[in-house]
């Protein structure tokens, strides 16, 4: 096991920079970002990414997957820390935070990392704000086997810890990155791609649509929707019956039926 550096004071300098990167502008200073719970850090190991710093509450039950984070902190040269279940609080900001949370370098978001023929959908969200719905895509882009998501001019940040959380561990299994749509738009088309959005103008029914891999599948902002530039810019527009009184859906809700509808059309 790798050694542990034991801290039990609230004012202890590596406290308060773990906790400022529950703040954006830390995160993109350090260039860093924070996870929580055993089987969000599991997920994370397996698949290839190992947290910087390992904190560990000193009060909790063994477990051989803890073990088997710790040994791979220690193997890539990391740090393990144990402290209380109120300073590890203060840290992920969870008033009954998990036995346990990470540190990760951020990843490379741009475009140019991206590969678009290593999977057949991709998600796209344009000026997304809620880091919840943010999360929930991440993990709907996992369960459908998409590529990645990819966020559109000024989203919310994806490695917030409320992201985080809620990508349950998608966020270390879909490839993520940020653009504005003028570059976007230049990269889609200097390579295959079907960009398609939910829409009301010039849109055929959703099921059964003419879908084509590699399918980039946009969502616009939880209020105002996607600018009508952009929905014309589509190569496909598909409408998805509303049959109650609510005119839209969520827009990580509308993410998951269109892109369950692509995965299935691309199937047959």
């Amino acid at each position: 096991m790798a050694e542990r550096r034991h801290i039990t004071g609230f004012s202890n300098p590596t406290v308060k920079a773990l906790r400022a990167l529950r703040e954006k502008k830390h995160r993109k200073a350090a260039g860093k970002f924070l996870a929580e719970g055993l089987r969000l850090l599991t997920d994370a190991r397996e698949c290839g990414h190992v947290p910087e710093v390992l904190v560990l509450a000193d009060r909790r039950d063994p477990h051989p997957l803890l073990d088997a984070l710790e040994d791979a902190v220690e193997a890539a040269g990391g740090e393990v820390i144990e402290t209380s279940a109120d300073i590890l609080a203060k840290i992920t900001g969870k008033d009954n935070p998990q036995a346990v949370a990470g540190v990760f370098a951020e990843f490379d978001t741009s475009l140019a990392a991206l590969d678009r023929s290593g999977a057949d959908i991709w998600l796209v969200a344009q000026a997304l704000r809620d880091p919840g719905n943010l999360g929930t895509m991440l993990r709907t882009g996992d369960a459908i086997s998409a590529g990645g998501l990819i966020l559109i001019d000024d989203c919310a940040d994806p490695f917030s810890v409320e992201a985080v959380r809620a990508s349950m561990g998608a966020v270390f299994t879909q490839r993520i990155a940020q653009a504005r749509w003028d570059e976007f738009e230049p990269w889609l088309r200097s390579g295959d791609g079907q960009l398609v959005a939910a829409s009301l103008r010039e849109a055929q029914p959703y099921r059964g649509a003419p879908y084509a891999a590699p399918c980039f599948v946009m969502v616009g902002n939880e209020s105002r929707g996607l600018p009508e530039d952009y929905e014309m810019a589509c190569d496909l527009r598909v409408t998805m019956p509303m049959k109650g009184r609510a005119d839209s859906l969520n827009a990580a809700v509308a993410a998951a039926v269109l892109g369950y509808e692509v995965l299935a059309g691309l199937e047959d």
